[in-house]
């Protein structure tokens, strides 16, 4: 792997972050009037993007820009979690 653990352990730790927080952006995703089904799509959207955001920001940070690799690498994370976080989101409070 090409993340470092420190890169690793922070994405995973803003997947359980953004999990534990899902039905708030489901509820922002329902403020605008999109049905159901929309906003649970649209929480994900909007979840993935603050997690890839968080990413980028790390290199930014540090001057630089992920590699492919790297990018691969987190793709293949949230691709891992994906499941994790569309069953945070569709679970009923």
């Amino acid at each position: 792997m090409t993340l470092s653990d420190e890169i690793q352990t922070f994405l995973v730790s803003q997947i359980e972050y953004y999990t534990e927080e899902a039905k708030s952006y489901k509820e922002m995703a329902r403020e605008y009037n999109i049905d159901d089904g929309s906003a649970q799509d649209t929480a994900f959207g909007i979840i993935i993007g603050c997690i890839y955001s968080s990413f980028l920001q790390i290199f930014t940070n540090q001057n630089s820009v992920p590699n492919s690799q790297e990018m691969e690498e987190f793709t293949e994370i949230i691709i891992k979690n994906s499941k994790k976080i569309k069953e945070a989101i569709t679970a009923e409070t």
